[in-house]
């Protein structure tokens, strides 16, 4: 029999992103890994911070007695106070750590958020374009995604949203800073969309959620101030990681955290706290809940990632290239020359450049760059970027 038919068609339709990053491996064989330049996958070449080696070492050196025993579902209390007191000192909301439950990254804390709160056939609306393992994380609980085009310069379209609702419509999913576009929505628009959706919570009398996908929200340039959707939604829960703020992708610590005046926060909260157990993530790593405890003031250095940022805006806009500048994160998604992305990637692949089509993110026609990676990487592929726009005359 195999594997499920489901799972079957699930891999099939795969991860764009996965999928470059292994054919990147393959090339890099073939040609030598200092020959191919690698923008496919955001996994940080920056190392984590002093603060970070430095708590590691004292914890490892000095250890608590059972600090890598189980601990209640929901993380240890003193990190949840930590995390609460960080996002209060944030945004003004009396957060405490009763509204905090600590995860396995922020894709285990999506998950237990859809898993208490879908029933089957729910729907989440999603904004293209969009990191599309949303779509399997709605669907490993029964939801259904609807997903609808973002407007200019790639941000929500509200009129477009407000035509998305529907009695089924049980929870919205934000990301910004954007993955793949790198925009941050401004206060303005998470205003007006925290306005919509209670009036669309009065239309169908029950409460919709606003899901926040954060990871990205301590790198942003500019100067620019995040605008938390904590403050323009009551049913609104923050979903996030420091995988990227502190660069520990592979560690998989996040944490949720729920505005305090939820309505039946109590009851949210216990499922949130029960779907931690029973989706077999048990409990967020020890060891990390120990480490970003007094981590949650720190992050990388952004302005490196901002300089990275305009090396990359500048040239690939003197190509000719069209793209809106990012404002945050760490990707760009430029207009592919030709309608069709794969085969626009497929010509950088040949070029010894690796990137990810835009339909990877439901939004053909587009292509991402990730410009996390070492200068010499980020260097080298303006070779093969100059060769692909002379080929489409966009000089």
């Amino acid at each position: 029999m195999g594997i499920s038919d489901k799972v079957r068609h699930n891999m099939a339709e795969g991860s764009w992103i996965r999928r470059m990053f292994e054919e990147g491996a393959i090339l890099k064989q073939k040609h030598g890994a200092q020959n191919v330049f690698e923008l496919s996958l955001g996994n940080p070449i920056m190392e984590p911070p002093d603060e970070f080696v430095n708590e590691l070492k004292r914890l490892v050196n000095n250890p608590v007695p059972g600090m890598h025993r189980y601990m209640p579902n929901s993380g240890y209390n003193e990190t949840r106070e930590a995390v609460a007191q960080q996002l209060a000192a944030e945004t003004g909301i009396k957060l405490t750590m009763n509204q905090v439950v600590m995860t396995c990254g922020a894709a285990g804390a999506l998950n237990i958020a859809l898993k208490t709160i879908l029933n089957p056939g729910d729907e989440v609306i999603l904004f293209a374009p969009y990191f599309m393992e949303y779509g399997n994380y709605i669907d490993n609980h029964f939801g259904v995604a609807k997903v609808i085009p973002t407007g200019a310069g790639f941000m929500p379209d509200l009129d477009i949203m407000e035509k998305a609702f529907s009695p089924k419509t049980r929870a919205v999913i934000i990301n910004s800073p954007n993955n793949p576009t790198g925009v941050v929505y401004p206060e303005s628009i998470l205003k007006q969309m925290g306005e919509l959706l209670r009036r669309k919570e009065t239309q169908y009398g029950k409460p919709i959620f606003l899901i926040s996908d954060e990871p990205y929200r301590k790198i942003i340039f500019d100067g620019l101030k995040y605008p938390s959707p904590l403050l323009y939604h009551k049913q609104s829960i923050v979903c996030t990681s420091h995988s990227k703020d502190l660069a520990l992708p592979g560690e998989r610590i996040g944490y949720l955290a729920v505005n305090p005046d939820c309505a039946e926060l109590k009851d949210y909260m216990d499922g949130f706290i029960f779907c931690n157990r029973i989706l077999g993530y048990v409990n967020a790593p020890a060891l990390m809940q120990h480490v970003v405890r007094k981590l949650q003031a720190v992050t990388v250095d952004v302005t490196k990632y901002q300089q990275q940022r305009d090396f990359l805006y500048d040239n690939l806009v003197k190509m000719g290239y069209s793209l809106v500048k990012p404002q945050g994160a760490f990707y760009m998604f430029p207009k592919a020359p030709i309608a069709d992305d794969v085969a626009f990637i497929r010509e950088l692949q040949e070029l010894l450049v690796l990137t990810v089509p835009g339909r990877g993110f439901g939004m053909p026609g587009y292509f991402r760059i990730c410009y996390c990676v070492d200068d010499r990487t980020l260097e080298g592929s303006m070779k093969g970027f100059r060769i692909a726009a002379e080929r489409h005359r966009l000089v």
